[in-house]
């Protein structure tokens, strides 16, 4: 059983072909779309796994022309996807992918078996017959290799962390500095690449809260990247907060990594298409969010329910988002739960008083969806953080 890996990032695809080939795959891999096209007609795969996210021929072009070939028409095709980019993913769909799957969210076992999944739903039944064949007896010896491989995995990676945060602050510190168009895009680019091989590998160990935050700037660069007009003094303090936190989960690395239940999220705005985008953005998070448009009605419900993060409006009749913020803050279950204010408002007096009022941060309207989720997981994540370090 042949199985060809499409993935730009050469360690990740190292530890994919070498797993195959653990479970008796033939595998091979191609760093880019337009080497692994070749490799489709030469290798002759029973199954692609195929990276959507690369660079110059896209995964997307890898698998049209895949598809536009009658040999290949029926090849079982595995994407990874980034889980903010649902766009793409569905275009992926549309395409003809077997299967999609989170990048940020596999492991390696889950990969495989994600691969033994689609060849025996969509294989001949050669292909099925050899499937099963291939597959090595489970033991304690096999259990106990794989645990030491995922440990060497997961060792390796955190090595490397101080010099991953050390470039993208670099790649930052170039962005913020830069002075033209061209040279904002060209730092946008590195912090891009890196931070997409930053989810890769996060994924790949089981480092589930840095997967999660490098997944949801992946997404957040990528936009910049292909929209240059969105670089701008907000997506620049969201792009900064969340490089800063980062460093935070990069510390704590070694330890496991735990689940990420859903949040409980308060947004307050008497605009209801304001609201939609808030709450349309909290759900790329899988975050849970009750929006309501009175100020005063907020106040109740935060009286008879717990929230882990606060989202308002400044601009708000009977009581603007400042008065209602320093109202929260009476509140004793209230007084260091984040607050972020969601406003048109710009100018140096409005970020004095969301400071002066109580609150964390500020985003400015009009926002990119994935700017809002970014700013969203930071300030959950560090709340659930703060415990730890006392």
């Amino acid at each position: 059983m042949k199985i060809l890996i499409i993935e730009d990032d050469q360690l990740v695809a190292n530890i994919y072909r070498n797993k195959f080939a653990h479970e008796g795959f033939e595998a091979e891999t191609a760093p880019d779309g337009e080497i692994g096209i070749k490799l489709v007609g030469s290798f002759r795969p029973d199954v692609v796994l195929l990276d959507l996210l690369l660079p110059g021929t896209t995964g997307l072009e890898v698998m049209r022309w895949i598809r536009a070939q009658e040999e290949f028409a029926k090849l079982p095709i595995i994407v990874f996807s980034n889980t903010y980019l649902s766009q793409i993913v569905q275009e992926a769909w549309k395409t003809g992918a077997s299967k999609c799957l989170s990048k940020a969210n596999s492991t390696p076992r889950q990969v495989i078996d994600a691969v033994r999944g689609v060849i025996n739903s969509t294989g001949s039944p050669e292909q099925k017959a050899e499937a099963v064949t291939i597959k090595p007896v489970a033991s304690a010896a096999d259990a106990e290799d794989e645990a030491s491989f995922e440990a060497r995995l997961r060792e390796d990676f955190v090595r490397d962390l101080p010099a991953t945060l050390s470039a993208l602050r670099t790649f930052l510190q170039g962005l913020t500095r830069a002075e033209n168009e061209a040279g904002r895009l060209k730092q946008i680019e590195q912090l891009y690449r890196r931070m997409h091989s930053l989810s890769s590998n996060a994924g790949v160990v089981g480092a589930a809260d840095i997967a999660l935050m490098a997944d949801a700037m992946e997404a957040l660069l990528k936009e910049l990247q292909d929209k240059p007009n969105n670089i701008n003094a907000s997506t620049l303090r969201t792009v900064a907060l969340a490089l800063d936190f980062m460093g935070n989960l990069f510390d704590r690395a070694s330890s496991p990594a735990t689940p990420f239940p859903p949040a409980d999220v308060l947004v307050v705005d008497d605009d209801a298409i304001s609201r939609r985008a808030i709450t349309y953005a909290l759900e790329k998070a899988q975050m849970k969010s009750i929006s309501v448009e009175d100020p005063v009605k907020a106040l109740d419900t935060l009286m008879h329910r717990k929230f882990e993060l606060i989202f308002l409006d400044v601009d708000m009749p009977n009581m603007n988002g400042f008065e209602l913020c320093t109202k929260i803050r009476t509140l004793p279950k209230y007084a260091k739960t984040p607050i972020v204010f969601v406003t048109g408002l710009n100018d140096l007096e409005s970020r004095a008083n969301s400071t002066m009022s109580g609150g964390n941060d500020f985003i400015a309207k009009p926002f990119l969806f994935i700017e809002l989720t970014v700013k969203a997981l930071v300030h959950v994540l560090r709340s659930r953080l703060t415990p730890a370090k006392k």
